[in-house]
């Protein structure tokens, strides 16, 4: 019997044949069975997985609730940028909004993540979200008041800081306790996704309602997303941690511990030395206006860009499981964010700028599942919440030194030269780990050393 005739066509005679031009018939069979399934494996592979959310309610109110607050942040900090350089027409003291956040977020970062490891996780995430929510209230009254304060400003994103550094740690020590020990990995991803969607909603959203409405929209904005997280919170059980608690779990000791892991340590300077020296957050709104002439439309998409690229990263994520030189893998996505900061610095086309923006986005993502991926392996879970504050320091309090960074450079020079030399200075330090610390270039997953 031909190919071309199914066992179940009508036999010669009984029909005239189809024409030799006519649409195929939709494939079936073994052939199509087999491509169907290699299309689920591709998907399963490249997409984040959504089990997590799908299965546990707790897990899946606290990633909305933490989803709709850090759209809100983002808001805010876009919003604290724009009314601190509309007062004072200084990149130097919008630089300075970060240094005011730093110094609160490393002393209480590594506090909170003690606490953490100390106390219901439950009621410390509610303690520090209520903070949260009242800092921004704040800010939304001193603008519609209109009391043009800077100093009120940077007491605002101190105090911020603050109950950020007690309420995150908690936060991220509760997920083991939300999903089971084999969907953790689909959960850690799921968090990433959920902070770049703010990053990447967030800034736009904030840029369109300042533009329109003025920054007491932004922080009005922030204040009512809250009530996301605060009821995410409240419906959660006792999050008392596990097992025999023997006093106050000791920062030192957390500290002492990363001394003896060097890989580890290592991951977390690499990520120093891109927020430090390659973000060019504070200098968005001067660049808005002196490179391409826009607005606050304009610096909410600068800031939202890198969170573009981040986002899309994760979405498209499945691959890196299949990497194994994850020491190598770290040092590479964070040079490939330096020199595309660095790129960006150069260029003077929006959209240019914004695809820069955003493969530095993408390449920021990469480094940290690969970062998060080593110290889940290095923590016991004994210091999982100290730990967790040390890298909640670096994550967050690098960008806040970069701030300063950028904005004390572009003060002395221009905010090209400062953008420049420090996409290239990241890429520099990440040489000089690669030359400093060979043993983590052969870090291998499957053989994990300290």
């Amino acid at each position: 019997m031909s190919t071309n005739h199914p066992a179940n066509s009508p036999a010669d005679g009984d029909s005239p044949p189809a024409p030799s031009d006519a649409p195929a018939a939709p494939a079936s069979g073994p052939a199509a069975a087999a491509t169907s399934a290699r299309y689920r494996r591709f998907a399963r592979g490249a997409f984040a997985d959504l089990s997590p959310l799908r299965d546990h309610a707790d897990y899946r109110r606290v990633w909305f609730g933490q989803s709709v607050s850090s759209i809100g942040q983002q808001m805010t900090a876009v919003a604290v940028a724009v009314e601190v350089y509309d007062l004072t027409g200084s990149t130097f003291a919008a630089g300075l909004v970060g240094l005011f956040s730093l110094v609160p977020l490393v002393a209480l970062g590594l506090y909170g993540g003690a606490i953490a490891d100390t106390v219901d996780r439950r009621r410390l995430g509610l303690i520090g979200s209520a903070g949260l929510a009242c800092v921004s209230a704040v800010l939304a009254a001193q603008a519609i008041a209109g009391l043009g304060l800077v100093a009120v400003l940077y007491a605002a994103v101190a105090l911020q800081a603050g109950f950020f550094a007690l309420a995150s740690p908690a936060r991220s020590a509760m997920v083991p306790r939300l999903v089971p020990a084999h969907q953790l990995p689909a959960a850690n991803a799921l968090n990433t996704v959920s902070m770049n969607l703010g990053l990447t909603v967030g800034p736009m959203l904030g840029g369109l309602l300042i533009g329109a409405y003025g920054v007491q929209a932004a922080y009005l904005v922030d204040t009512v997303a809250f009530a996301a997280t605060l009821y995410a919170m409240w419906r959660l059980p006792a999050m008392l941690p596990l097992g025999e608690r023997k006093g106050r779990a000791s920062v030192l000791d957390g500290l002492r511990f990363l001394r003896e892991q060097p890989n580890l340590r290592t991951s977390f300077l690499a990520d120093l030395a891109a927020m430090i020296f390659g973000m060019p957050r504070a200098l968005f709104p001067a660049i808005a206006v002196t490179f391409y002439g826009g607005d606050a439309r304009t610096v909410g998409l600068l800031a939202a860009a890198p969170a573009v690229g981040a986002l899309a990263g994760a979405l498209f994520s499945g691959w890196v499981t299949r990497v194994h030189r994850q020491g190598a893998a770290v040092l590479a996505a964070v040079a490939a964010w330096g020199l595309a900061i660095a790129g960006f610095g150069l260029v003077r086309d929006l959209w240019l700028g914004l695809l820069l923006l955003a493969a530095a986005g993408c390449a920021d993502t990469i480094s940290m599942i690969f970062r998060n991926t080593m110290m889940q392996v290095a923590a016991p879970d004994e210091m999982r919440g100290r730990l967790q504050g040390v890298f909640i320091v670096v994550v967050a309090g690098g960008p806040r030194l970069g701030d300063f960074e950028s904005g004390a450079v572009a003060s002395l020079t221009s905010p090209a030269v400062s953008v420049v030399t420090g996409g290239l200075a990241c890429v520099a330090a990440i040489l000089l780990l690669a030359a400093r610390r060979p043993a983590f270039l052969r870090y291998d997953a499957r053989h994990p050393t300290p």
